[in-house]
């Protein structure tokens, strides 16, 4: 299976995730990226944290961009 890494973007800074996980496929990759951001948003509120404008940014194991998840994109509208 391939190893995507979800790096983290907090403005101009990037968090390289060092380890990767392995995925079946980029859409798992991305289910798991939801995920992973509604525990991060939820710790966040929990501690009054800011993670205004930050996202996963999904990278293959050769360091392509495959895909950006913006954690509010995890927020219920409505």
């Amino acid at each position: 299976m391939p190893k995507f890494y979800f790096n983290i973007r907090r403005g101009e800074r990037l968090e390289l995730d060092e380890e990767g996980t392995e995925f079946a496929s980029l859409e798992e990759a991305c289910a798991g990226a939801l995920e992973a951001a509604r525990e991060i948003l939820a710790e966040a509120i929990l501690t009054r944290q800011s993670v205004d404008g930050d996202s996963f940014e999904i990278a293959s194991e050769d360091g392509t961009l495959l895909a950006m998840i913006p954690f509010s994109s995890v927020i219920p509208k409505g």
